[in-house]
């Protein structure tokens, strides 16, 4: 929780009742626990265990996991916005040029058939 910048003081803790495999125990006890991490609003309900001690430890790494990869993708996108402004403001090849202003050429050319026809008298 440390690497990912997660304290105690930023987590809401409630327990809620558990579901699932377990039978009537788990379905009656308030085992299940719902973290939630106000920075980043991020919301995790974890009931994998019918002990709560050890819900609230998974609930715990699962939250700092998910605040860690969070980050990773803002930084990944933050990553691909610059490499694409980079690959904007490169310079083409020759060829590359070439082939562009090819196909502009054809394109235009298209239009041209597109125009409406004057009928003169």
């Amino acid at each position: 929780m440390q690497e990912a910048f997660v304290y105690e003081e930023d987590l809401e803790e409630s327990f809620i009742l558990g579901g699932g495999p377990g039978g009537q125990k788990t379905n009656k006890t308030s085992s299940a626990v719902r973290l939630l991490h106000t920075p980043s609003n991020i919301s995790i309900k974890c009931g994998q265990t019918r002990s709560r001690q050890t819900n609230r430890w998974l609930a715990r790494r699962a939250i700092a996991e998910a605040v860690l990869e969070k980050e990773q993708n803002k930084k990944t996108a933050e990553q691909s916005r610059r490499e694409k402004v980079r690959r904007q403001k490169r310079r083409r090849s020759r060829r590359q040029k070439d082939k562009m202003l090819k196909d502009k050429h054809e394109r235009s050319e298209l239009k041209v058939l597109r125009r409406k026809v004057e009928i003169e008298d």
